[in-house]
């Protein structure tokens, strides 16, 4: 928004951007609607609808999907009174969504919310120029030199697009997100932030908008972002969207048994897993779950102490230290991480 215009008094109304998740599982989408006052609890927003025939929601003939919000954040563009808000997509008869993986993580969230199950999400990306075909900064003809001087790299040389990177951290910071870091990674123009810790359902809320604060961003450079788990074919590395798990029982003296339990558990559902993974059901995760460039193979499930190439590496300070999280390596970076979370406390937490 042009600078002359961002100052102008609203008349005591807000906007209100409105965002919810498409048809493909793995899209944002939003439009503003005004509200007459400051908001200060989602309760106060009123329900909206959309036309999910242009989101791959509903047909022509039936077009209304509702979306309810369900959590707010600080506008960081708009600033001011002005906020995000998360949204749950409903059909006209009142049920959740076919779409709508949140209100699913909601229940399991609530029927495990005594064993509190905190959440750490590792988001990778990829920036590329802005008709989305080539990673940004690369050449126009051929490839960068070979991985190893990029991940957490300094200089012209090694780090494409470092200012987006801090834009949308600051960013996330100014909404409210739970923004916990950020690094280069190991592929040139791909990049990673983490989000948490947070418990039960407010992980997914968090991603989500870490998501669209981070795509909104790239429009202010012309810069495209991908959630591709395999973005570059041949030797360079996927990204993925690793997922560290604690329960209350974990961080507490003696909670490595239960981080052994807990991976026992997850050992006989990897397929269950792999098909909550990515919005393909794992038709993008076979792209990037080779057993090379740290991953596991996507038809094994393994663990291991400080282990990269395996489904689910426990730190080595935590096996030092006798309790702690452990760290789930094969959620894809375009997965939907209420799908994630629901899909790992059923498993660990509820036995199912």
């Amino acid at each position: 928004m042009a600078d002359r215009f961002a100052d102008l008094d609203q008349d005591g109304k807000i906007q209100a951007y409105y965002i919810w998740i498409d048809g493909t599982g793995q899209n944002l989408r939003g439009k503003t609607k005004t509200v007459d006052h400051p908001v200060e609890s989602v309760d106060e927003l009123p329900e909206w609808n959309f036309d999910g025939s242009s989101t791959n929601q509903s047909t022509g003939e039936n077009s209304d999907v509702y979306i309810r919000p369900v959590s707010i954040f600080r506008d960081p563009f708009r600033k001011g009174e002005n906020i995000l808000v998360m949204c749950e997509c409903y059909s006209p008869d009142d049920t959740p969504h076919p779409t709508n993986k949140r209100d699913e993580c909601n229940r399991v969230m609530e029927r495990c919310a005594d064993q509190k199950p905190w959440f750490g999400i590792e988001q990778e990306y990829t920036l590329f120029e802005k008709t989305g075909k080539r990673p940004y900064g690369w050449p126009e003809n051929g490839f960068p030199g070979p991985q190893g001087p990029y991940y957490c790299g300094i200089g012209t040389d090694r780090v494409y697009g470092r200012a987006v990177v801090e834009a949308h951290y600051r960013a996330c910071l100014y909404a409210g997100v739970k923004i916990a870091g950020s690094n280069a990674e190991v592929m040139p123009s791909q990049w990673e932030y983490q989000v948490g810790p947070c418990e039960g359902i407010t992980m997914g809320d968090h991603l989500w908008v870490s998501r669209y604060i981070l795509s909104r961003v790239a429009e202010e450079f012309d810069i495209v972002v991908s959630f591709d788990p395999k973005p570059i074919p041949g030797d360079w590395n996927g990204a993925g969207c690793h997922t560290n798990i604690s329960t209350k029982a974990m961080r507490t003296e003696g909670g490595m048994d239960h981080i052994y339990k807990a991976i026992e558990a997850m050992s006989t559902k990897h397929e269950e897993h792999i098909a909550e993974y990515d919005p393909h059901k794992g038709a993008d995760n076979a792209r990037r779950l080779t057993g090379l460039h740290e991953t596991a193979s996507i038809d094994q499930f393994s663990y291991g102490v400080a282990n990269r190439g395996a489904s689910i590496r426990i730190p080595r300070q935590c096996e030092k230290d006798g309790y702690g999280y452990f760290e789930d390596r094969r959620p894809a970076s375009n997965c939907d991480p209420y799908a994630v979370t629901a899909r790992i406390v059923k498993t660990i937490c509820l036995g199912e």
